[in-house]
C-alpha cells in the first residue's frame, strides 16, 4: 500500500468507526520533508488515494489538489514533534462534547496514560483552519499525544497511521465513558502516584500503543 493509499484508508476507517461524519476531520502522514494529507471537502464514502494531497509544511502543494483547511495544524505538529509520523483529527461525538465544555479529560481511568501524561488537555479556542488554532493545539499537545480543540473536536499524533487512528478511537471511548460517569456523579480520580505507577507498568510491558 502506498502512503497515499494508507492515508485514504485511515480516513475511511474513521468514518466506518463513527469517529467522523460527512466532510468532517482530516488525516495526514509525514512524507519526506512534508506531508500527505486528505483534501479539503474529503468524505469517507468517496475518498480515493489519487485525491490525497502532497504538501510542504509551509502549505505549498506538490502536484495537484487542495489540502484540508486544517493543513497548518498538521504542519505545526510535525514541526513541533519530530516523533510524530501521522496526525488524525476527528469530530467524534464524545470528544466534541468535552471540547464544547472546554474540559480536560482527567485520570478517571488508567488508560489516560496512553496519551502521554496524567490527563488529556483542552486547547484554547481558535477558528478552524487558522494559525491561532494550530498554535493552540501544539501548546496543548506538549508532553501528550492527543488533545481536545475547544468547541471543535480532537487531534492526536502517533508513530504510524495505525497508531494515530487507534489513539483517536481510544480517546472517543474514554471520553464517552467519562461523560457516562458524570451523569451518575463525580468520578474518583487516580492520584499522581497511581498514574506514575501506570506509566511505569506500561513501559515495563511495552504496552503503550503510542510507542508502536
Amino acid at each position: 500500500m502506498t502512503d497515499a493509499a494508507a492515508v485514504a484508508t485511515a480516513y475511511i476507517a474513521l468514518g466506518e468507526r463513527g469517529l467522523n461524519f460527512g466532510a468532517a476531520g482530516n488525516v495526514s502522514c509525514r512524507h519526506g520533508d512534508g506531508m500527505l494529507i486528505t483534501p479539503t471537502g474529503a468524505r469517507a464514502d468517496s475518498l480515493t488515494a489519487d485525491r490525497i494531497v502532497s504538501a510542504a509544511l509551509d502549505g505549498t502543494v506538490v502536484g495537484a489538489g487542495r489540502p484540508s483547511s486544517e493543513w497548518e495544524m498538521h504542519a505545526e505538529i510535525y514541526r513541533a514533534f519530530p516523533a510524530a509520523q501521522a496526525v488524525v483529527h476527528t469530530h467524534s461525538d464524545a470528544c466534541v462534547a468535552l471540547s464544547a465544555l472546554r474540559r480536560s479529560l482527567p485520570p478517571f481511568h488508567y488508560m489516560i496514560a496512553a496519551f502521554g501524561g496524567h490527563d488529556v488537555r483542552c486547547a484554547g479556542y481558535g477558528t478552524f483552519g487558522t494559525t491561532a488554532l494550530a498554535h493552540a493545539a501544539v501548546a496543548a499537545l506538549e508532553g501528550r499525544k492527543a488533545c481536545f480543540l475547544a468547541n471543535h473536536g480532537m487531534i492526536c499524533h502517533g508513530a504510524s497511521l495505525e497508531a494515530a487512528v487507534g489513539l483517536a478511537e481510544r480517546l472517543e471511548v474514554l471520553s464517552r465513558q467519562y461523560l457516562l460517569a458524570l451523569n451518575i456523579g463525580t468520578p474518583a480520580l487516580l492520584t499522581e502516584a497511581e498514574m506514575a505507577e501506570v506509566h511505569e507498568r506500561y513501559r515495563a510491558l511495552s504496552y503503550d500503543t503510542m510507542r508502536k
